[in-house]
């Protein structure tokens, strides 16, 4: 993948409002390409039939994107990306979209379903708010490391680079939060147990919230999203508080994958896994 194809993917990107809440200078598909694998379908230089992106964590392969426009679906692009993307042995992972037919294609390539991805979304404020402090990325990497299976602190200084973006942590747990587009967005976070990560994601939250009610920064930014697995503490937590599920893929994994990541004490970023 070269600089020139970047502007026929986003093109498909933005096709499926991949982009939303992303600056243009840089998005996740800037991530994929340093830190993992992207790759373009196209017949012409000039336009792309999908794309298919990578991230790595140490050995773990995050499937982040699979994405075939609707004119180019049934005729093979989607497999021949993916025959690329998850290549060779190692543990892999991805989040399959409510498309049985994206589930049945994963399995074939030896992920199993492991437990479903809620996208939850509510009010920032109002939750128990545990102390927590802001943090270096060297100071967190070593957790996410542990929770999410594998090392990546070049991903996790990039995305701390963008606007908005603050690492927060209990020494036990850690937790990224991000202000974007009227909302706090949650992930990477984790711990070193599920109610370590769960009492640095509200505490987190809450240093947020209170950082923009003090600052230049709409009401509206006052609601959060995040991306929970559903044997995570923090379901009960958030729905109990009023949150709702506004989409939900499946957390599916190899069997190697399996015994690296921690979902009941880790929470991803909807986008970097």
């Amino acid at each position: 993948m070269v600089e020139d194809d970047m502007p026929a993917v986003r093109h498909v990107a933005k096709r499926f409002g991949l982009l939303t809440g992303w600056p243009a200078a840089c998005d996740f598909l800037d991530a994929e390409r340093a830190f993992g694998t992207l790759l373009i379908a196209s017949a012409d230089p000039r336009a792309a039939q999908g794309f298919g992106g990578t991230l790595r964590r140490e050995a773990v392969t995050h499937l982040g994107d699979l994405f075939v426009l609707r004119e180019h679906q049934s005729s093979g692009v989607g497999r021949a990306l993916l025959s690329n993307l998850l290549a060779g042995d190692g543990p892999k992972v991805t989040f399959a979209s409510s498309d049985p037919r994206a589930v049945s294609l994963y399995v074939r390539y030896g992920l199993r379903p492991w437990c479903p991805l809620l996208y939850l979304t509510g009010p920032a404020a109002g939750l128990p708010a545990p102390p927590v402090r802001e943090a270096r990325v060297e100071d967190v990497a070593p957790l996410d490391a542990r929770a999410a299976g594998g090392a990546r602190p070049d991903t996790l200084a990039w995305y701390a680079a963008i606007p908005g973006v603050t690492p927060y942590t209990t020494d036990q747990g850690y937790a990224f939060a991000r202000v974007t587009d009227g909302q706090i967005v949650i992930g990477p976070a984790g711990g070193e147990t599920p109610q370590d990560c769960a009492q640095t994601v509200l505490g987190a939250l809450a240093a947020t919230a209170e950082g923009i009610g003090a600052g230049p920064f709409p009401q509206a930014a006052r609601t959060a999203r995040i991306a929970v697995p559903g044997v995570h503490p923090l379901v009960p937590v958030l729905i109990g508080a009023g949150w709702r599920i506004s989409d939900m893929d499946t957390f599916m994994a190899n069997d190697a994958a399996l015994t690296m990541i921690h979902p009941s004490r880790y929470i991803p970023h909807p986008d970097l896994g």
